[in-house]
């Protein structure tokens, strides 16, 4: 797999199956043992679940994307090496189901280690704390030791769970390479995507849309909203939808900034009050998905034919609902700050308006 330079994690995925095939003659048999036969990955739901359980959220596209370059990955590497080696890689142990199982493995457990340029390894044991985002310690390669460890950052009491951080994640990405939903409000790191578009029917389409090309983004784009606030990339990128023909010249600047090649400090007061409201539509158009899915809009479950199905269907349901909640809890207030901001906005042109008028009656 070297020669053929396989990257590291098909390498080892495959490498996982292998050893895992082994049974009691590997040895990583009671690490193995002791890993879950179903990880908690979205990798492990079924398109119509996806569907029915995250249309509110983008998530959902992001779990999609991550099953088919799952699927495309054993595909390519069937064809390229599995095939052509079979006393190898025999198909009763490298198939799609083992390769679906070791890829779960892998973005629950994987540990990426700065010491070591950010080689990525598993790490037995280790790879079985759990994640609290209110500690900063993680796992890392040490030279003195030759070994991976952690330094804990607070004192913790016998029997207490010790905890470290699986890195600054959102709830939705926690749920998509974790299985798992915070308790909400406990995430300050939690984020929702807000997906923008530009409009079909601008005259100047083609030129936005090949601005943005060129920088590496694309037609609809997403952003992630914080509940502290959103990113100037994100602004940049609403100034350049509402851009008129007339700013044509600045259509490149607005995409470099929203791309984050370059920086955005040159704002358009002229069109902040139309940038604001397009991304208080965005906003409210993606509010409308939630709340459709929590007031029951998603279709009737099909009917379950035993206890084990019904358990994960509410399980299902339930890490759903707390993502659903959690992210519409952003996008309610960043509802609330771009309408106030507005509202501000429109008060100080009126207060302008009504000032101007004076004038002129006084001078009449």
């Amino acid at each position: 797999m070297r020669r053929y330079s396989v990257p590291d994690w098909p390498l080892l995925a495959t490498c996982l199956i292998s050893e895992a095939s082994l049974m009691k003659s590997s040895r990583w048999s009671r690490y193995i043992s002791a890993l879950p036969r179903q990880p908690y990955s979205l990798l492990y739901w079924t398109r119509s679940e996806l569907d029915q359980y995250l249309a509110a959220s983008q998530i959902r596209e992001r779990a999609i994307e991550r099953i088919t370059d799952v699927t495309g990955t054993y595909n390519d590497l069937k064809i390229k090496i599995f095939s052509k080696y079979p006393e190898l890689f025999p198909e009763e142990v490298f198939n799609m189901e083992t390769f679906r199982w070791s890829f779960g493995i892998l973005f629950s457990r994987l540990v990426r280690l700065p010491s070591m340029d950010g080689k990525v390894a598993l790490v037995p044991w280790a790879d079985m704390l759990n994640h609290s985002s209110e500690v900063e310690t993680f796992l890392d390669f040490d030279k003195s030791s030759m070994g991976v460890v952690f330094t804990t950052d607070r004192s913790y009491q016998p029997g207490e769970q010790v905890f470290i951080s699986y890195g600054k994640k959102s709830n939705g990405e926690l749920l998509l390479s974790y299985g798992f939903v915070p308790k909400e409000g406990t995430n300050p790191n939690d984020s929702v995507e807000l997906s923008m578009s530009l409009d079909k029917s601008d005259k100047c389409y083609k030129e936005k849309l090949e601005a943005l090309q060129k920088h590496g983004l694309s037609s609809p784009q997403r952003f992630p909203l914080q509940i502290t606030g959103w990113p100037l990339e994100m602004m940049a990128y609403a100034y350049l939808v509402v851009s008129p023909p007339d700013m044509s010249q600045k259509f490149d600047e607005l995409a470099a900034a929203a791309s984050r090649k370059r920086k955005s400090g040159k704002m358009y007061p002229e069109l902040e009050e139309q940038t604001l409201q397009f991304i208080l539509d965005c906003c409210e158009s993606s509010i409308s998905k939630y709340t459709k899915f929590s007031q029951g809009g998603s279709p009737l479950d099909p009917i379950t034919t035993s206890a084990k199905q019904t358990n994960r269907k509410l399980l299902l349901k339930q890490l759903a609902a707390d993502l659903c909640t959690s992210e519409r809890r952003i996008l309610f207030r960043t509802q609330y700050i771009l309408r106030r901001r507005l509202r501000d906005m429109r008060k100080g042109e009126l207060r302008a308006l009504t000032i101007l008028n004076g004038f002129r009656k006084l001078f009449k």
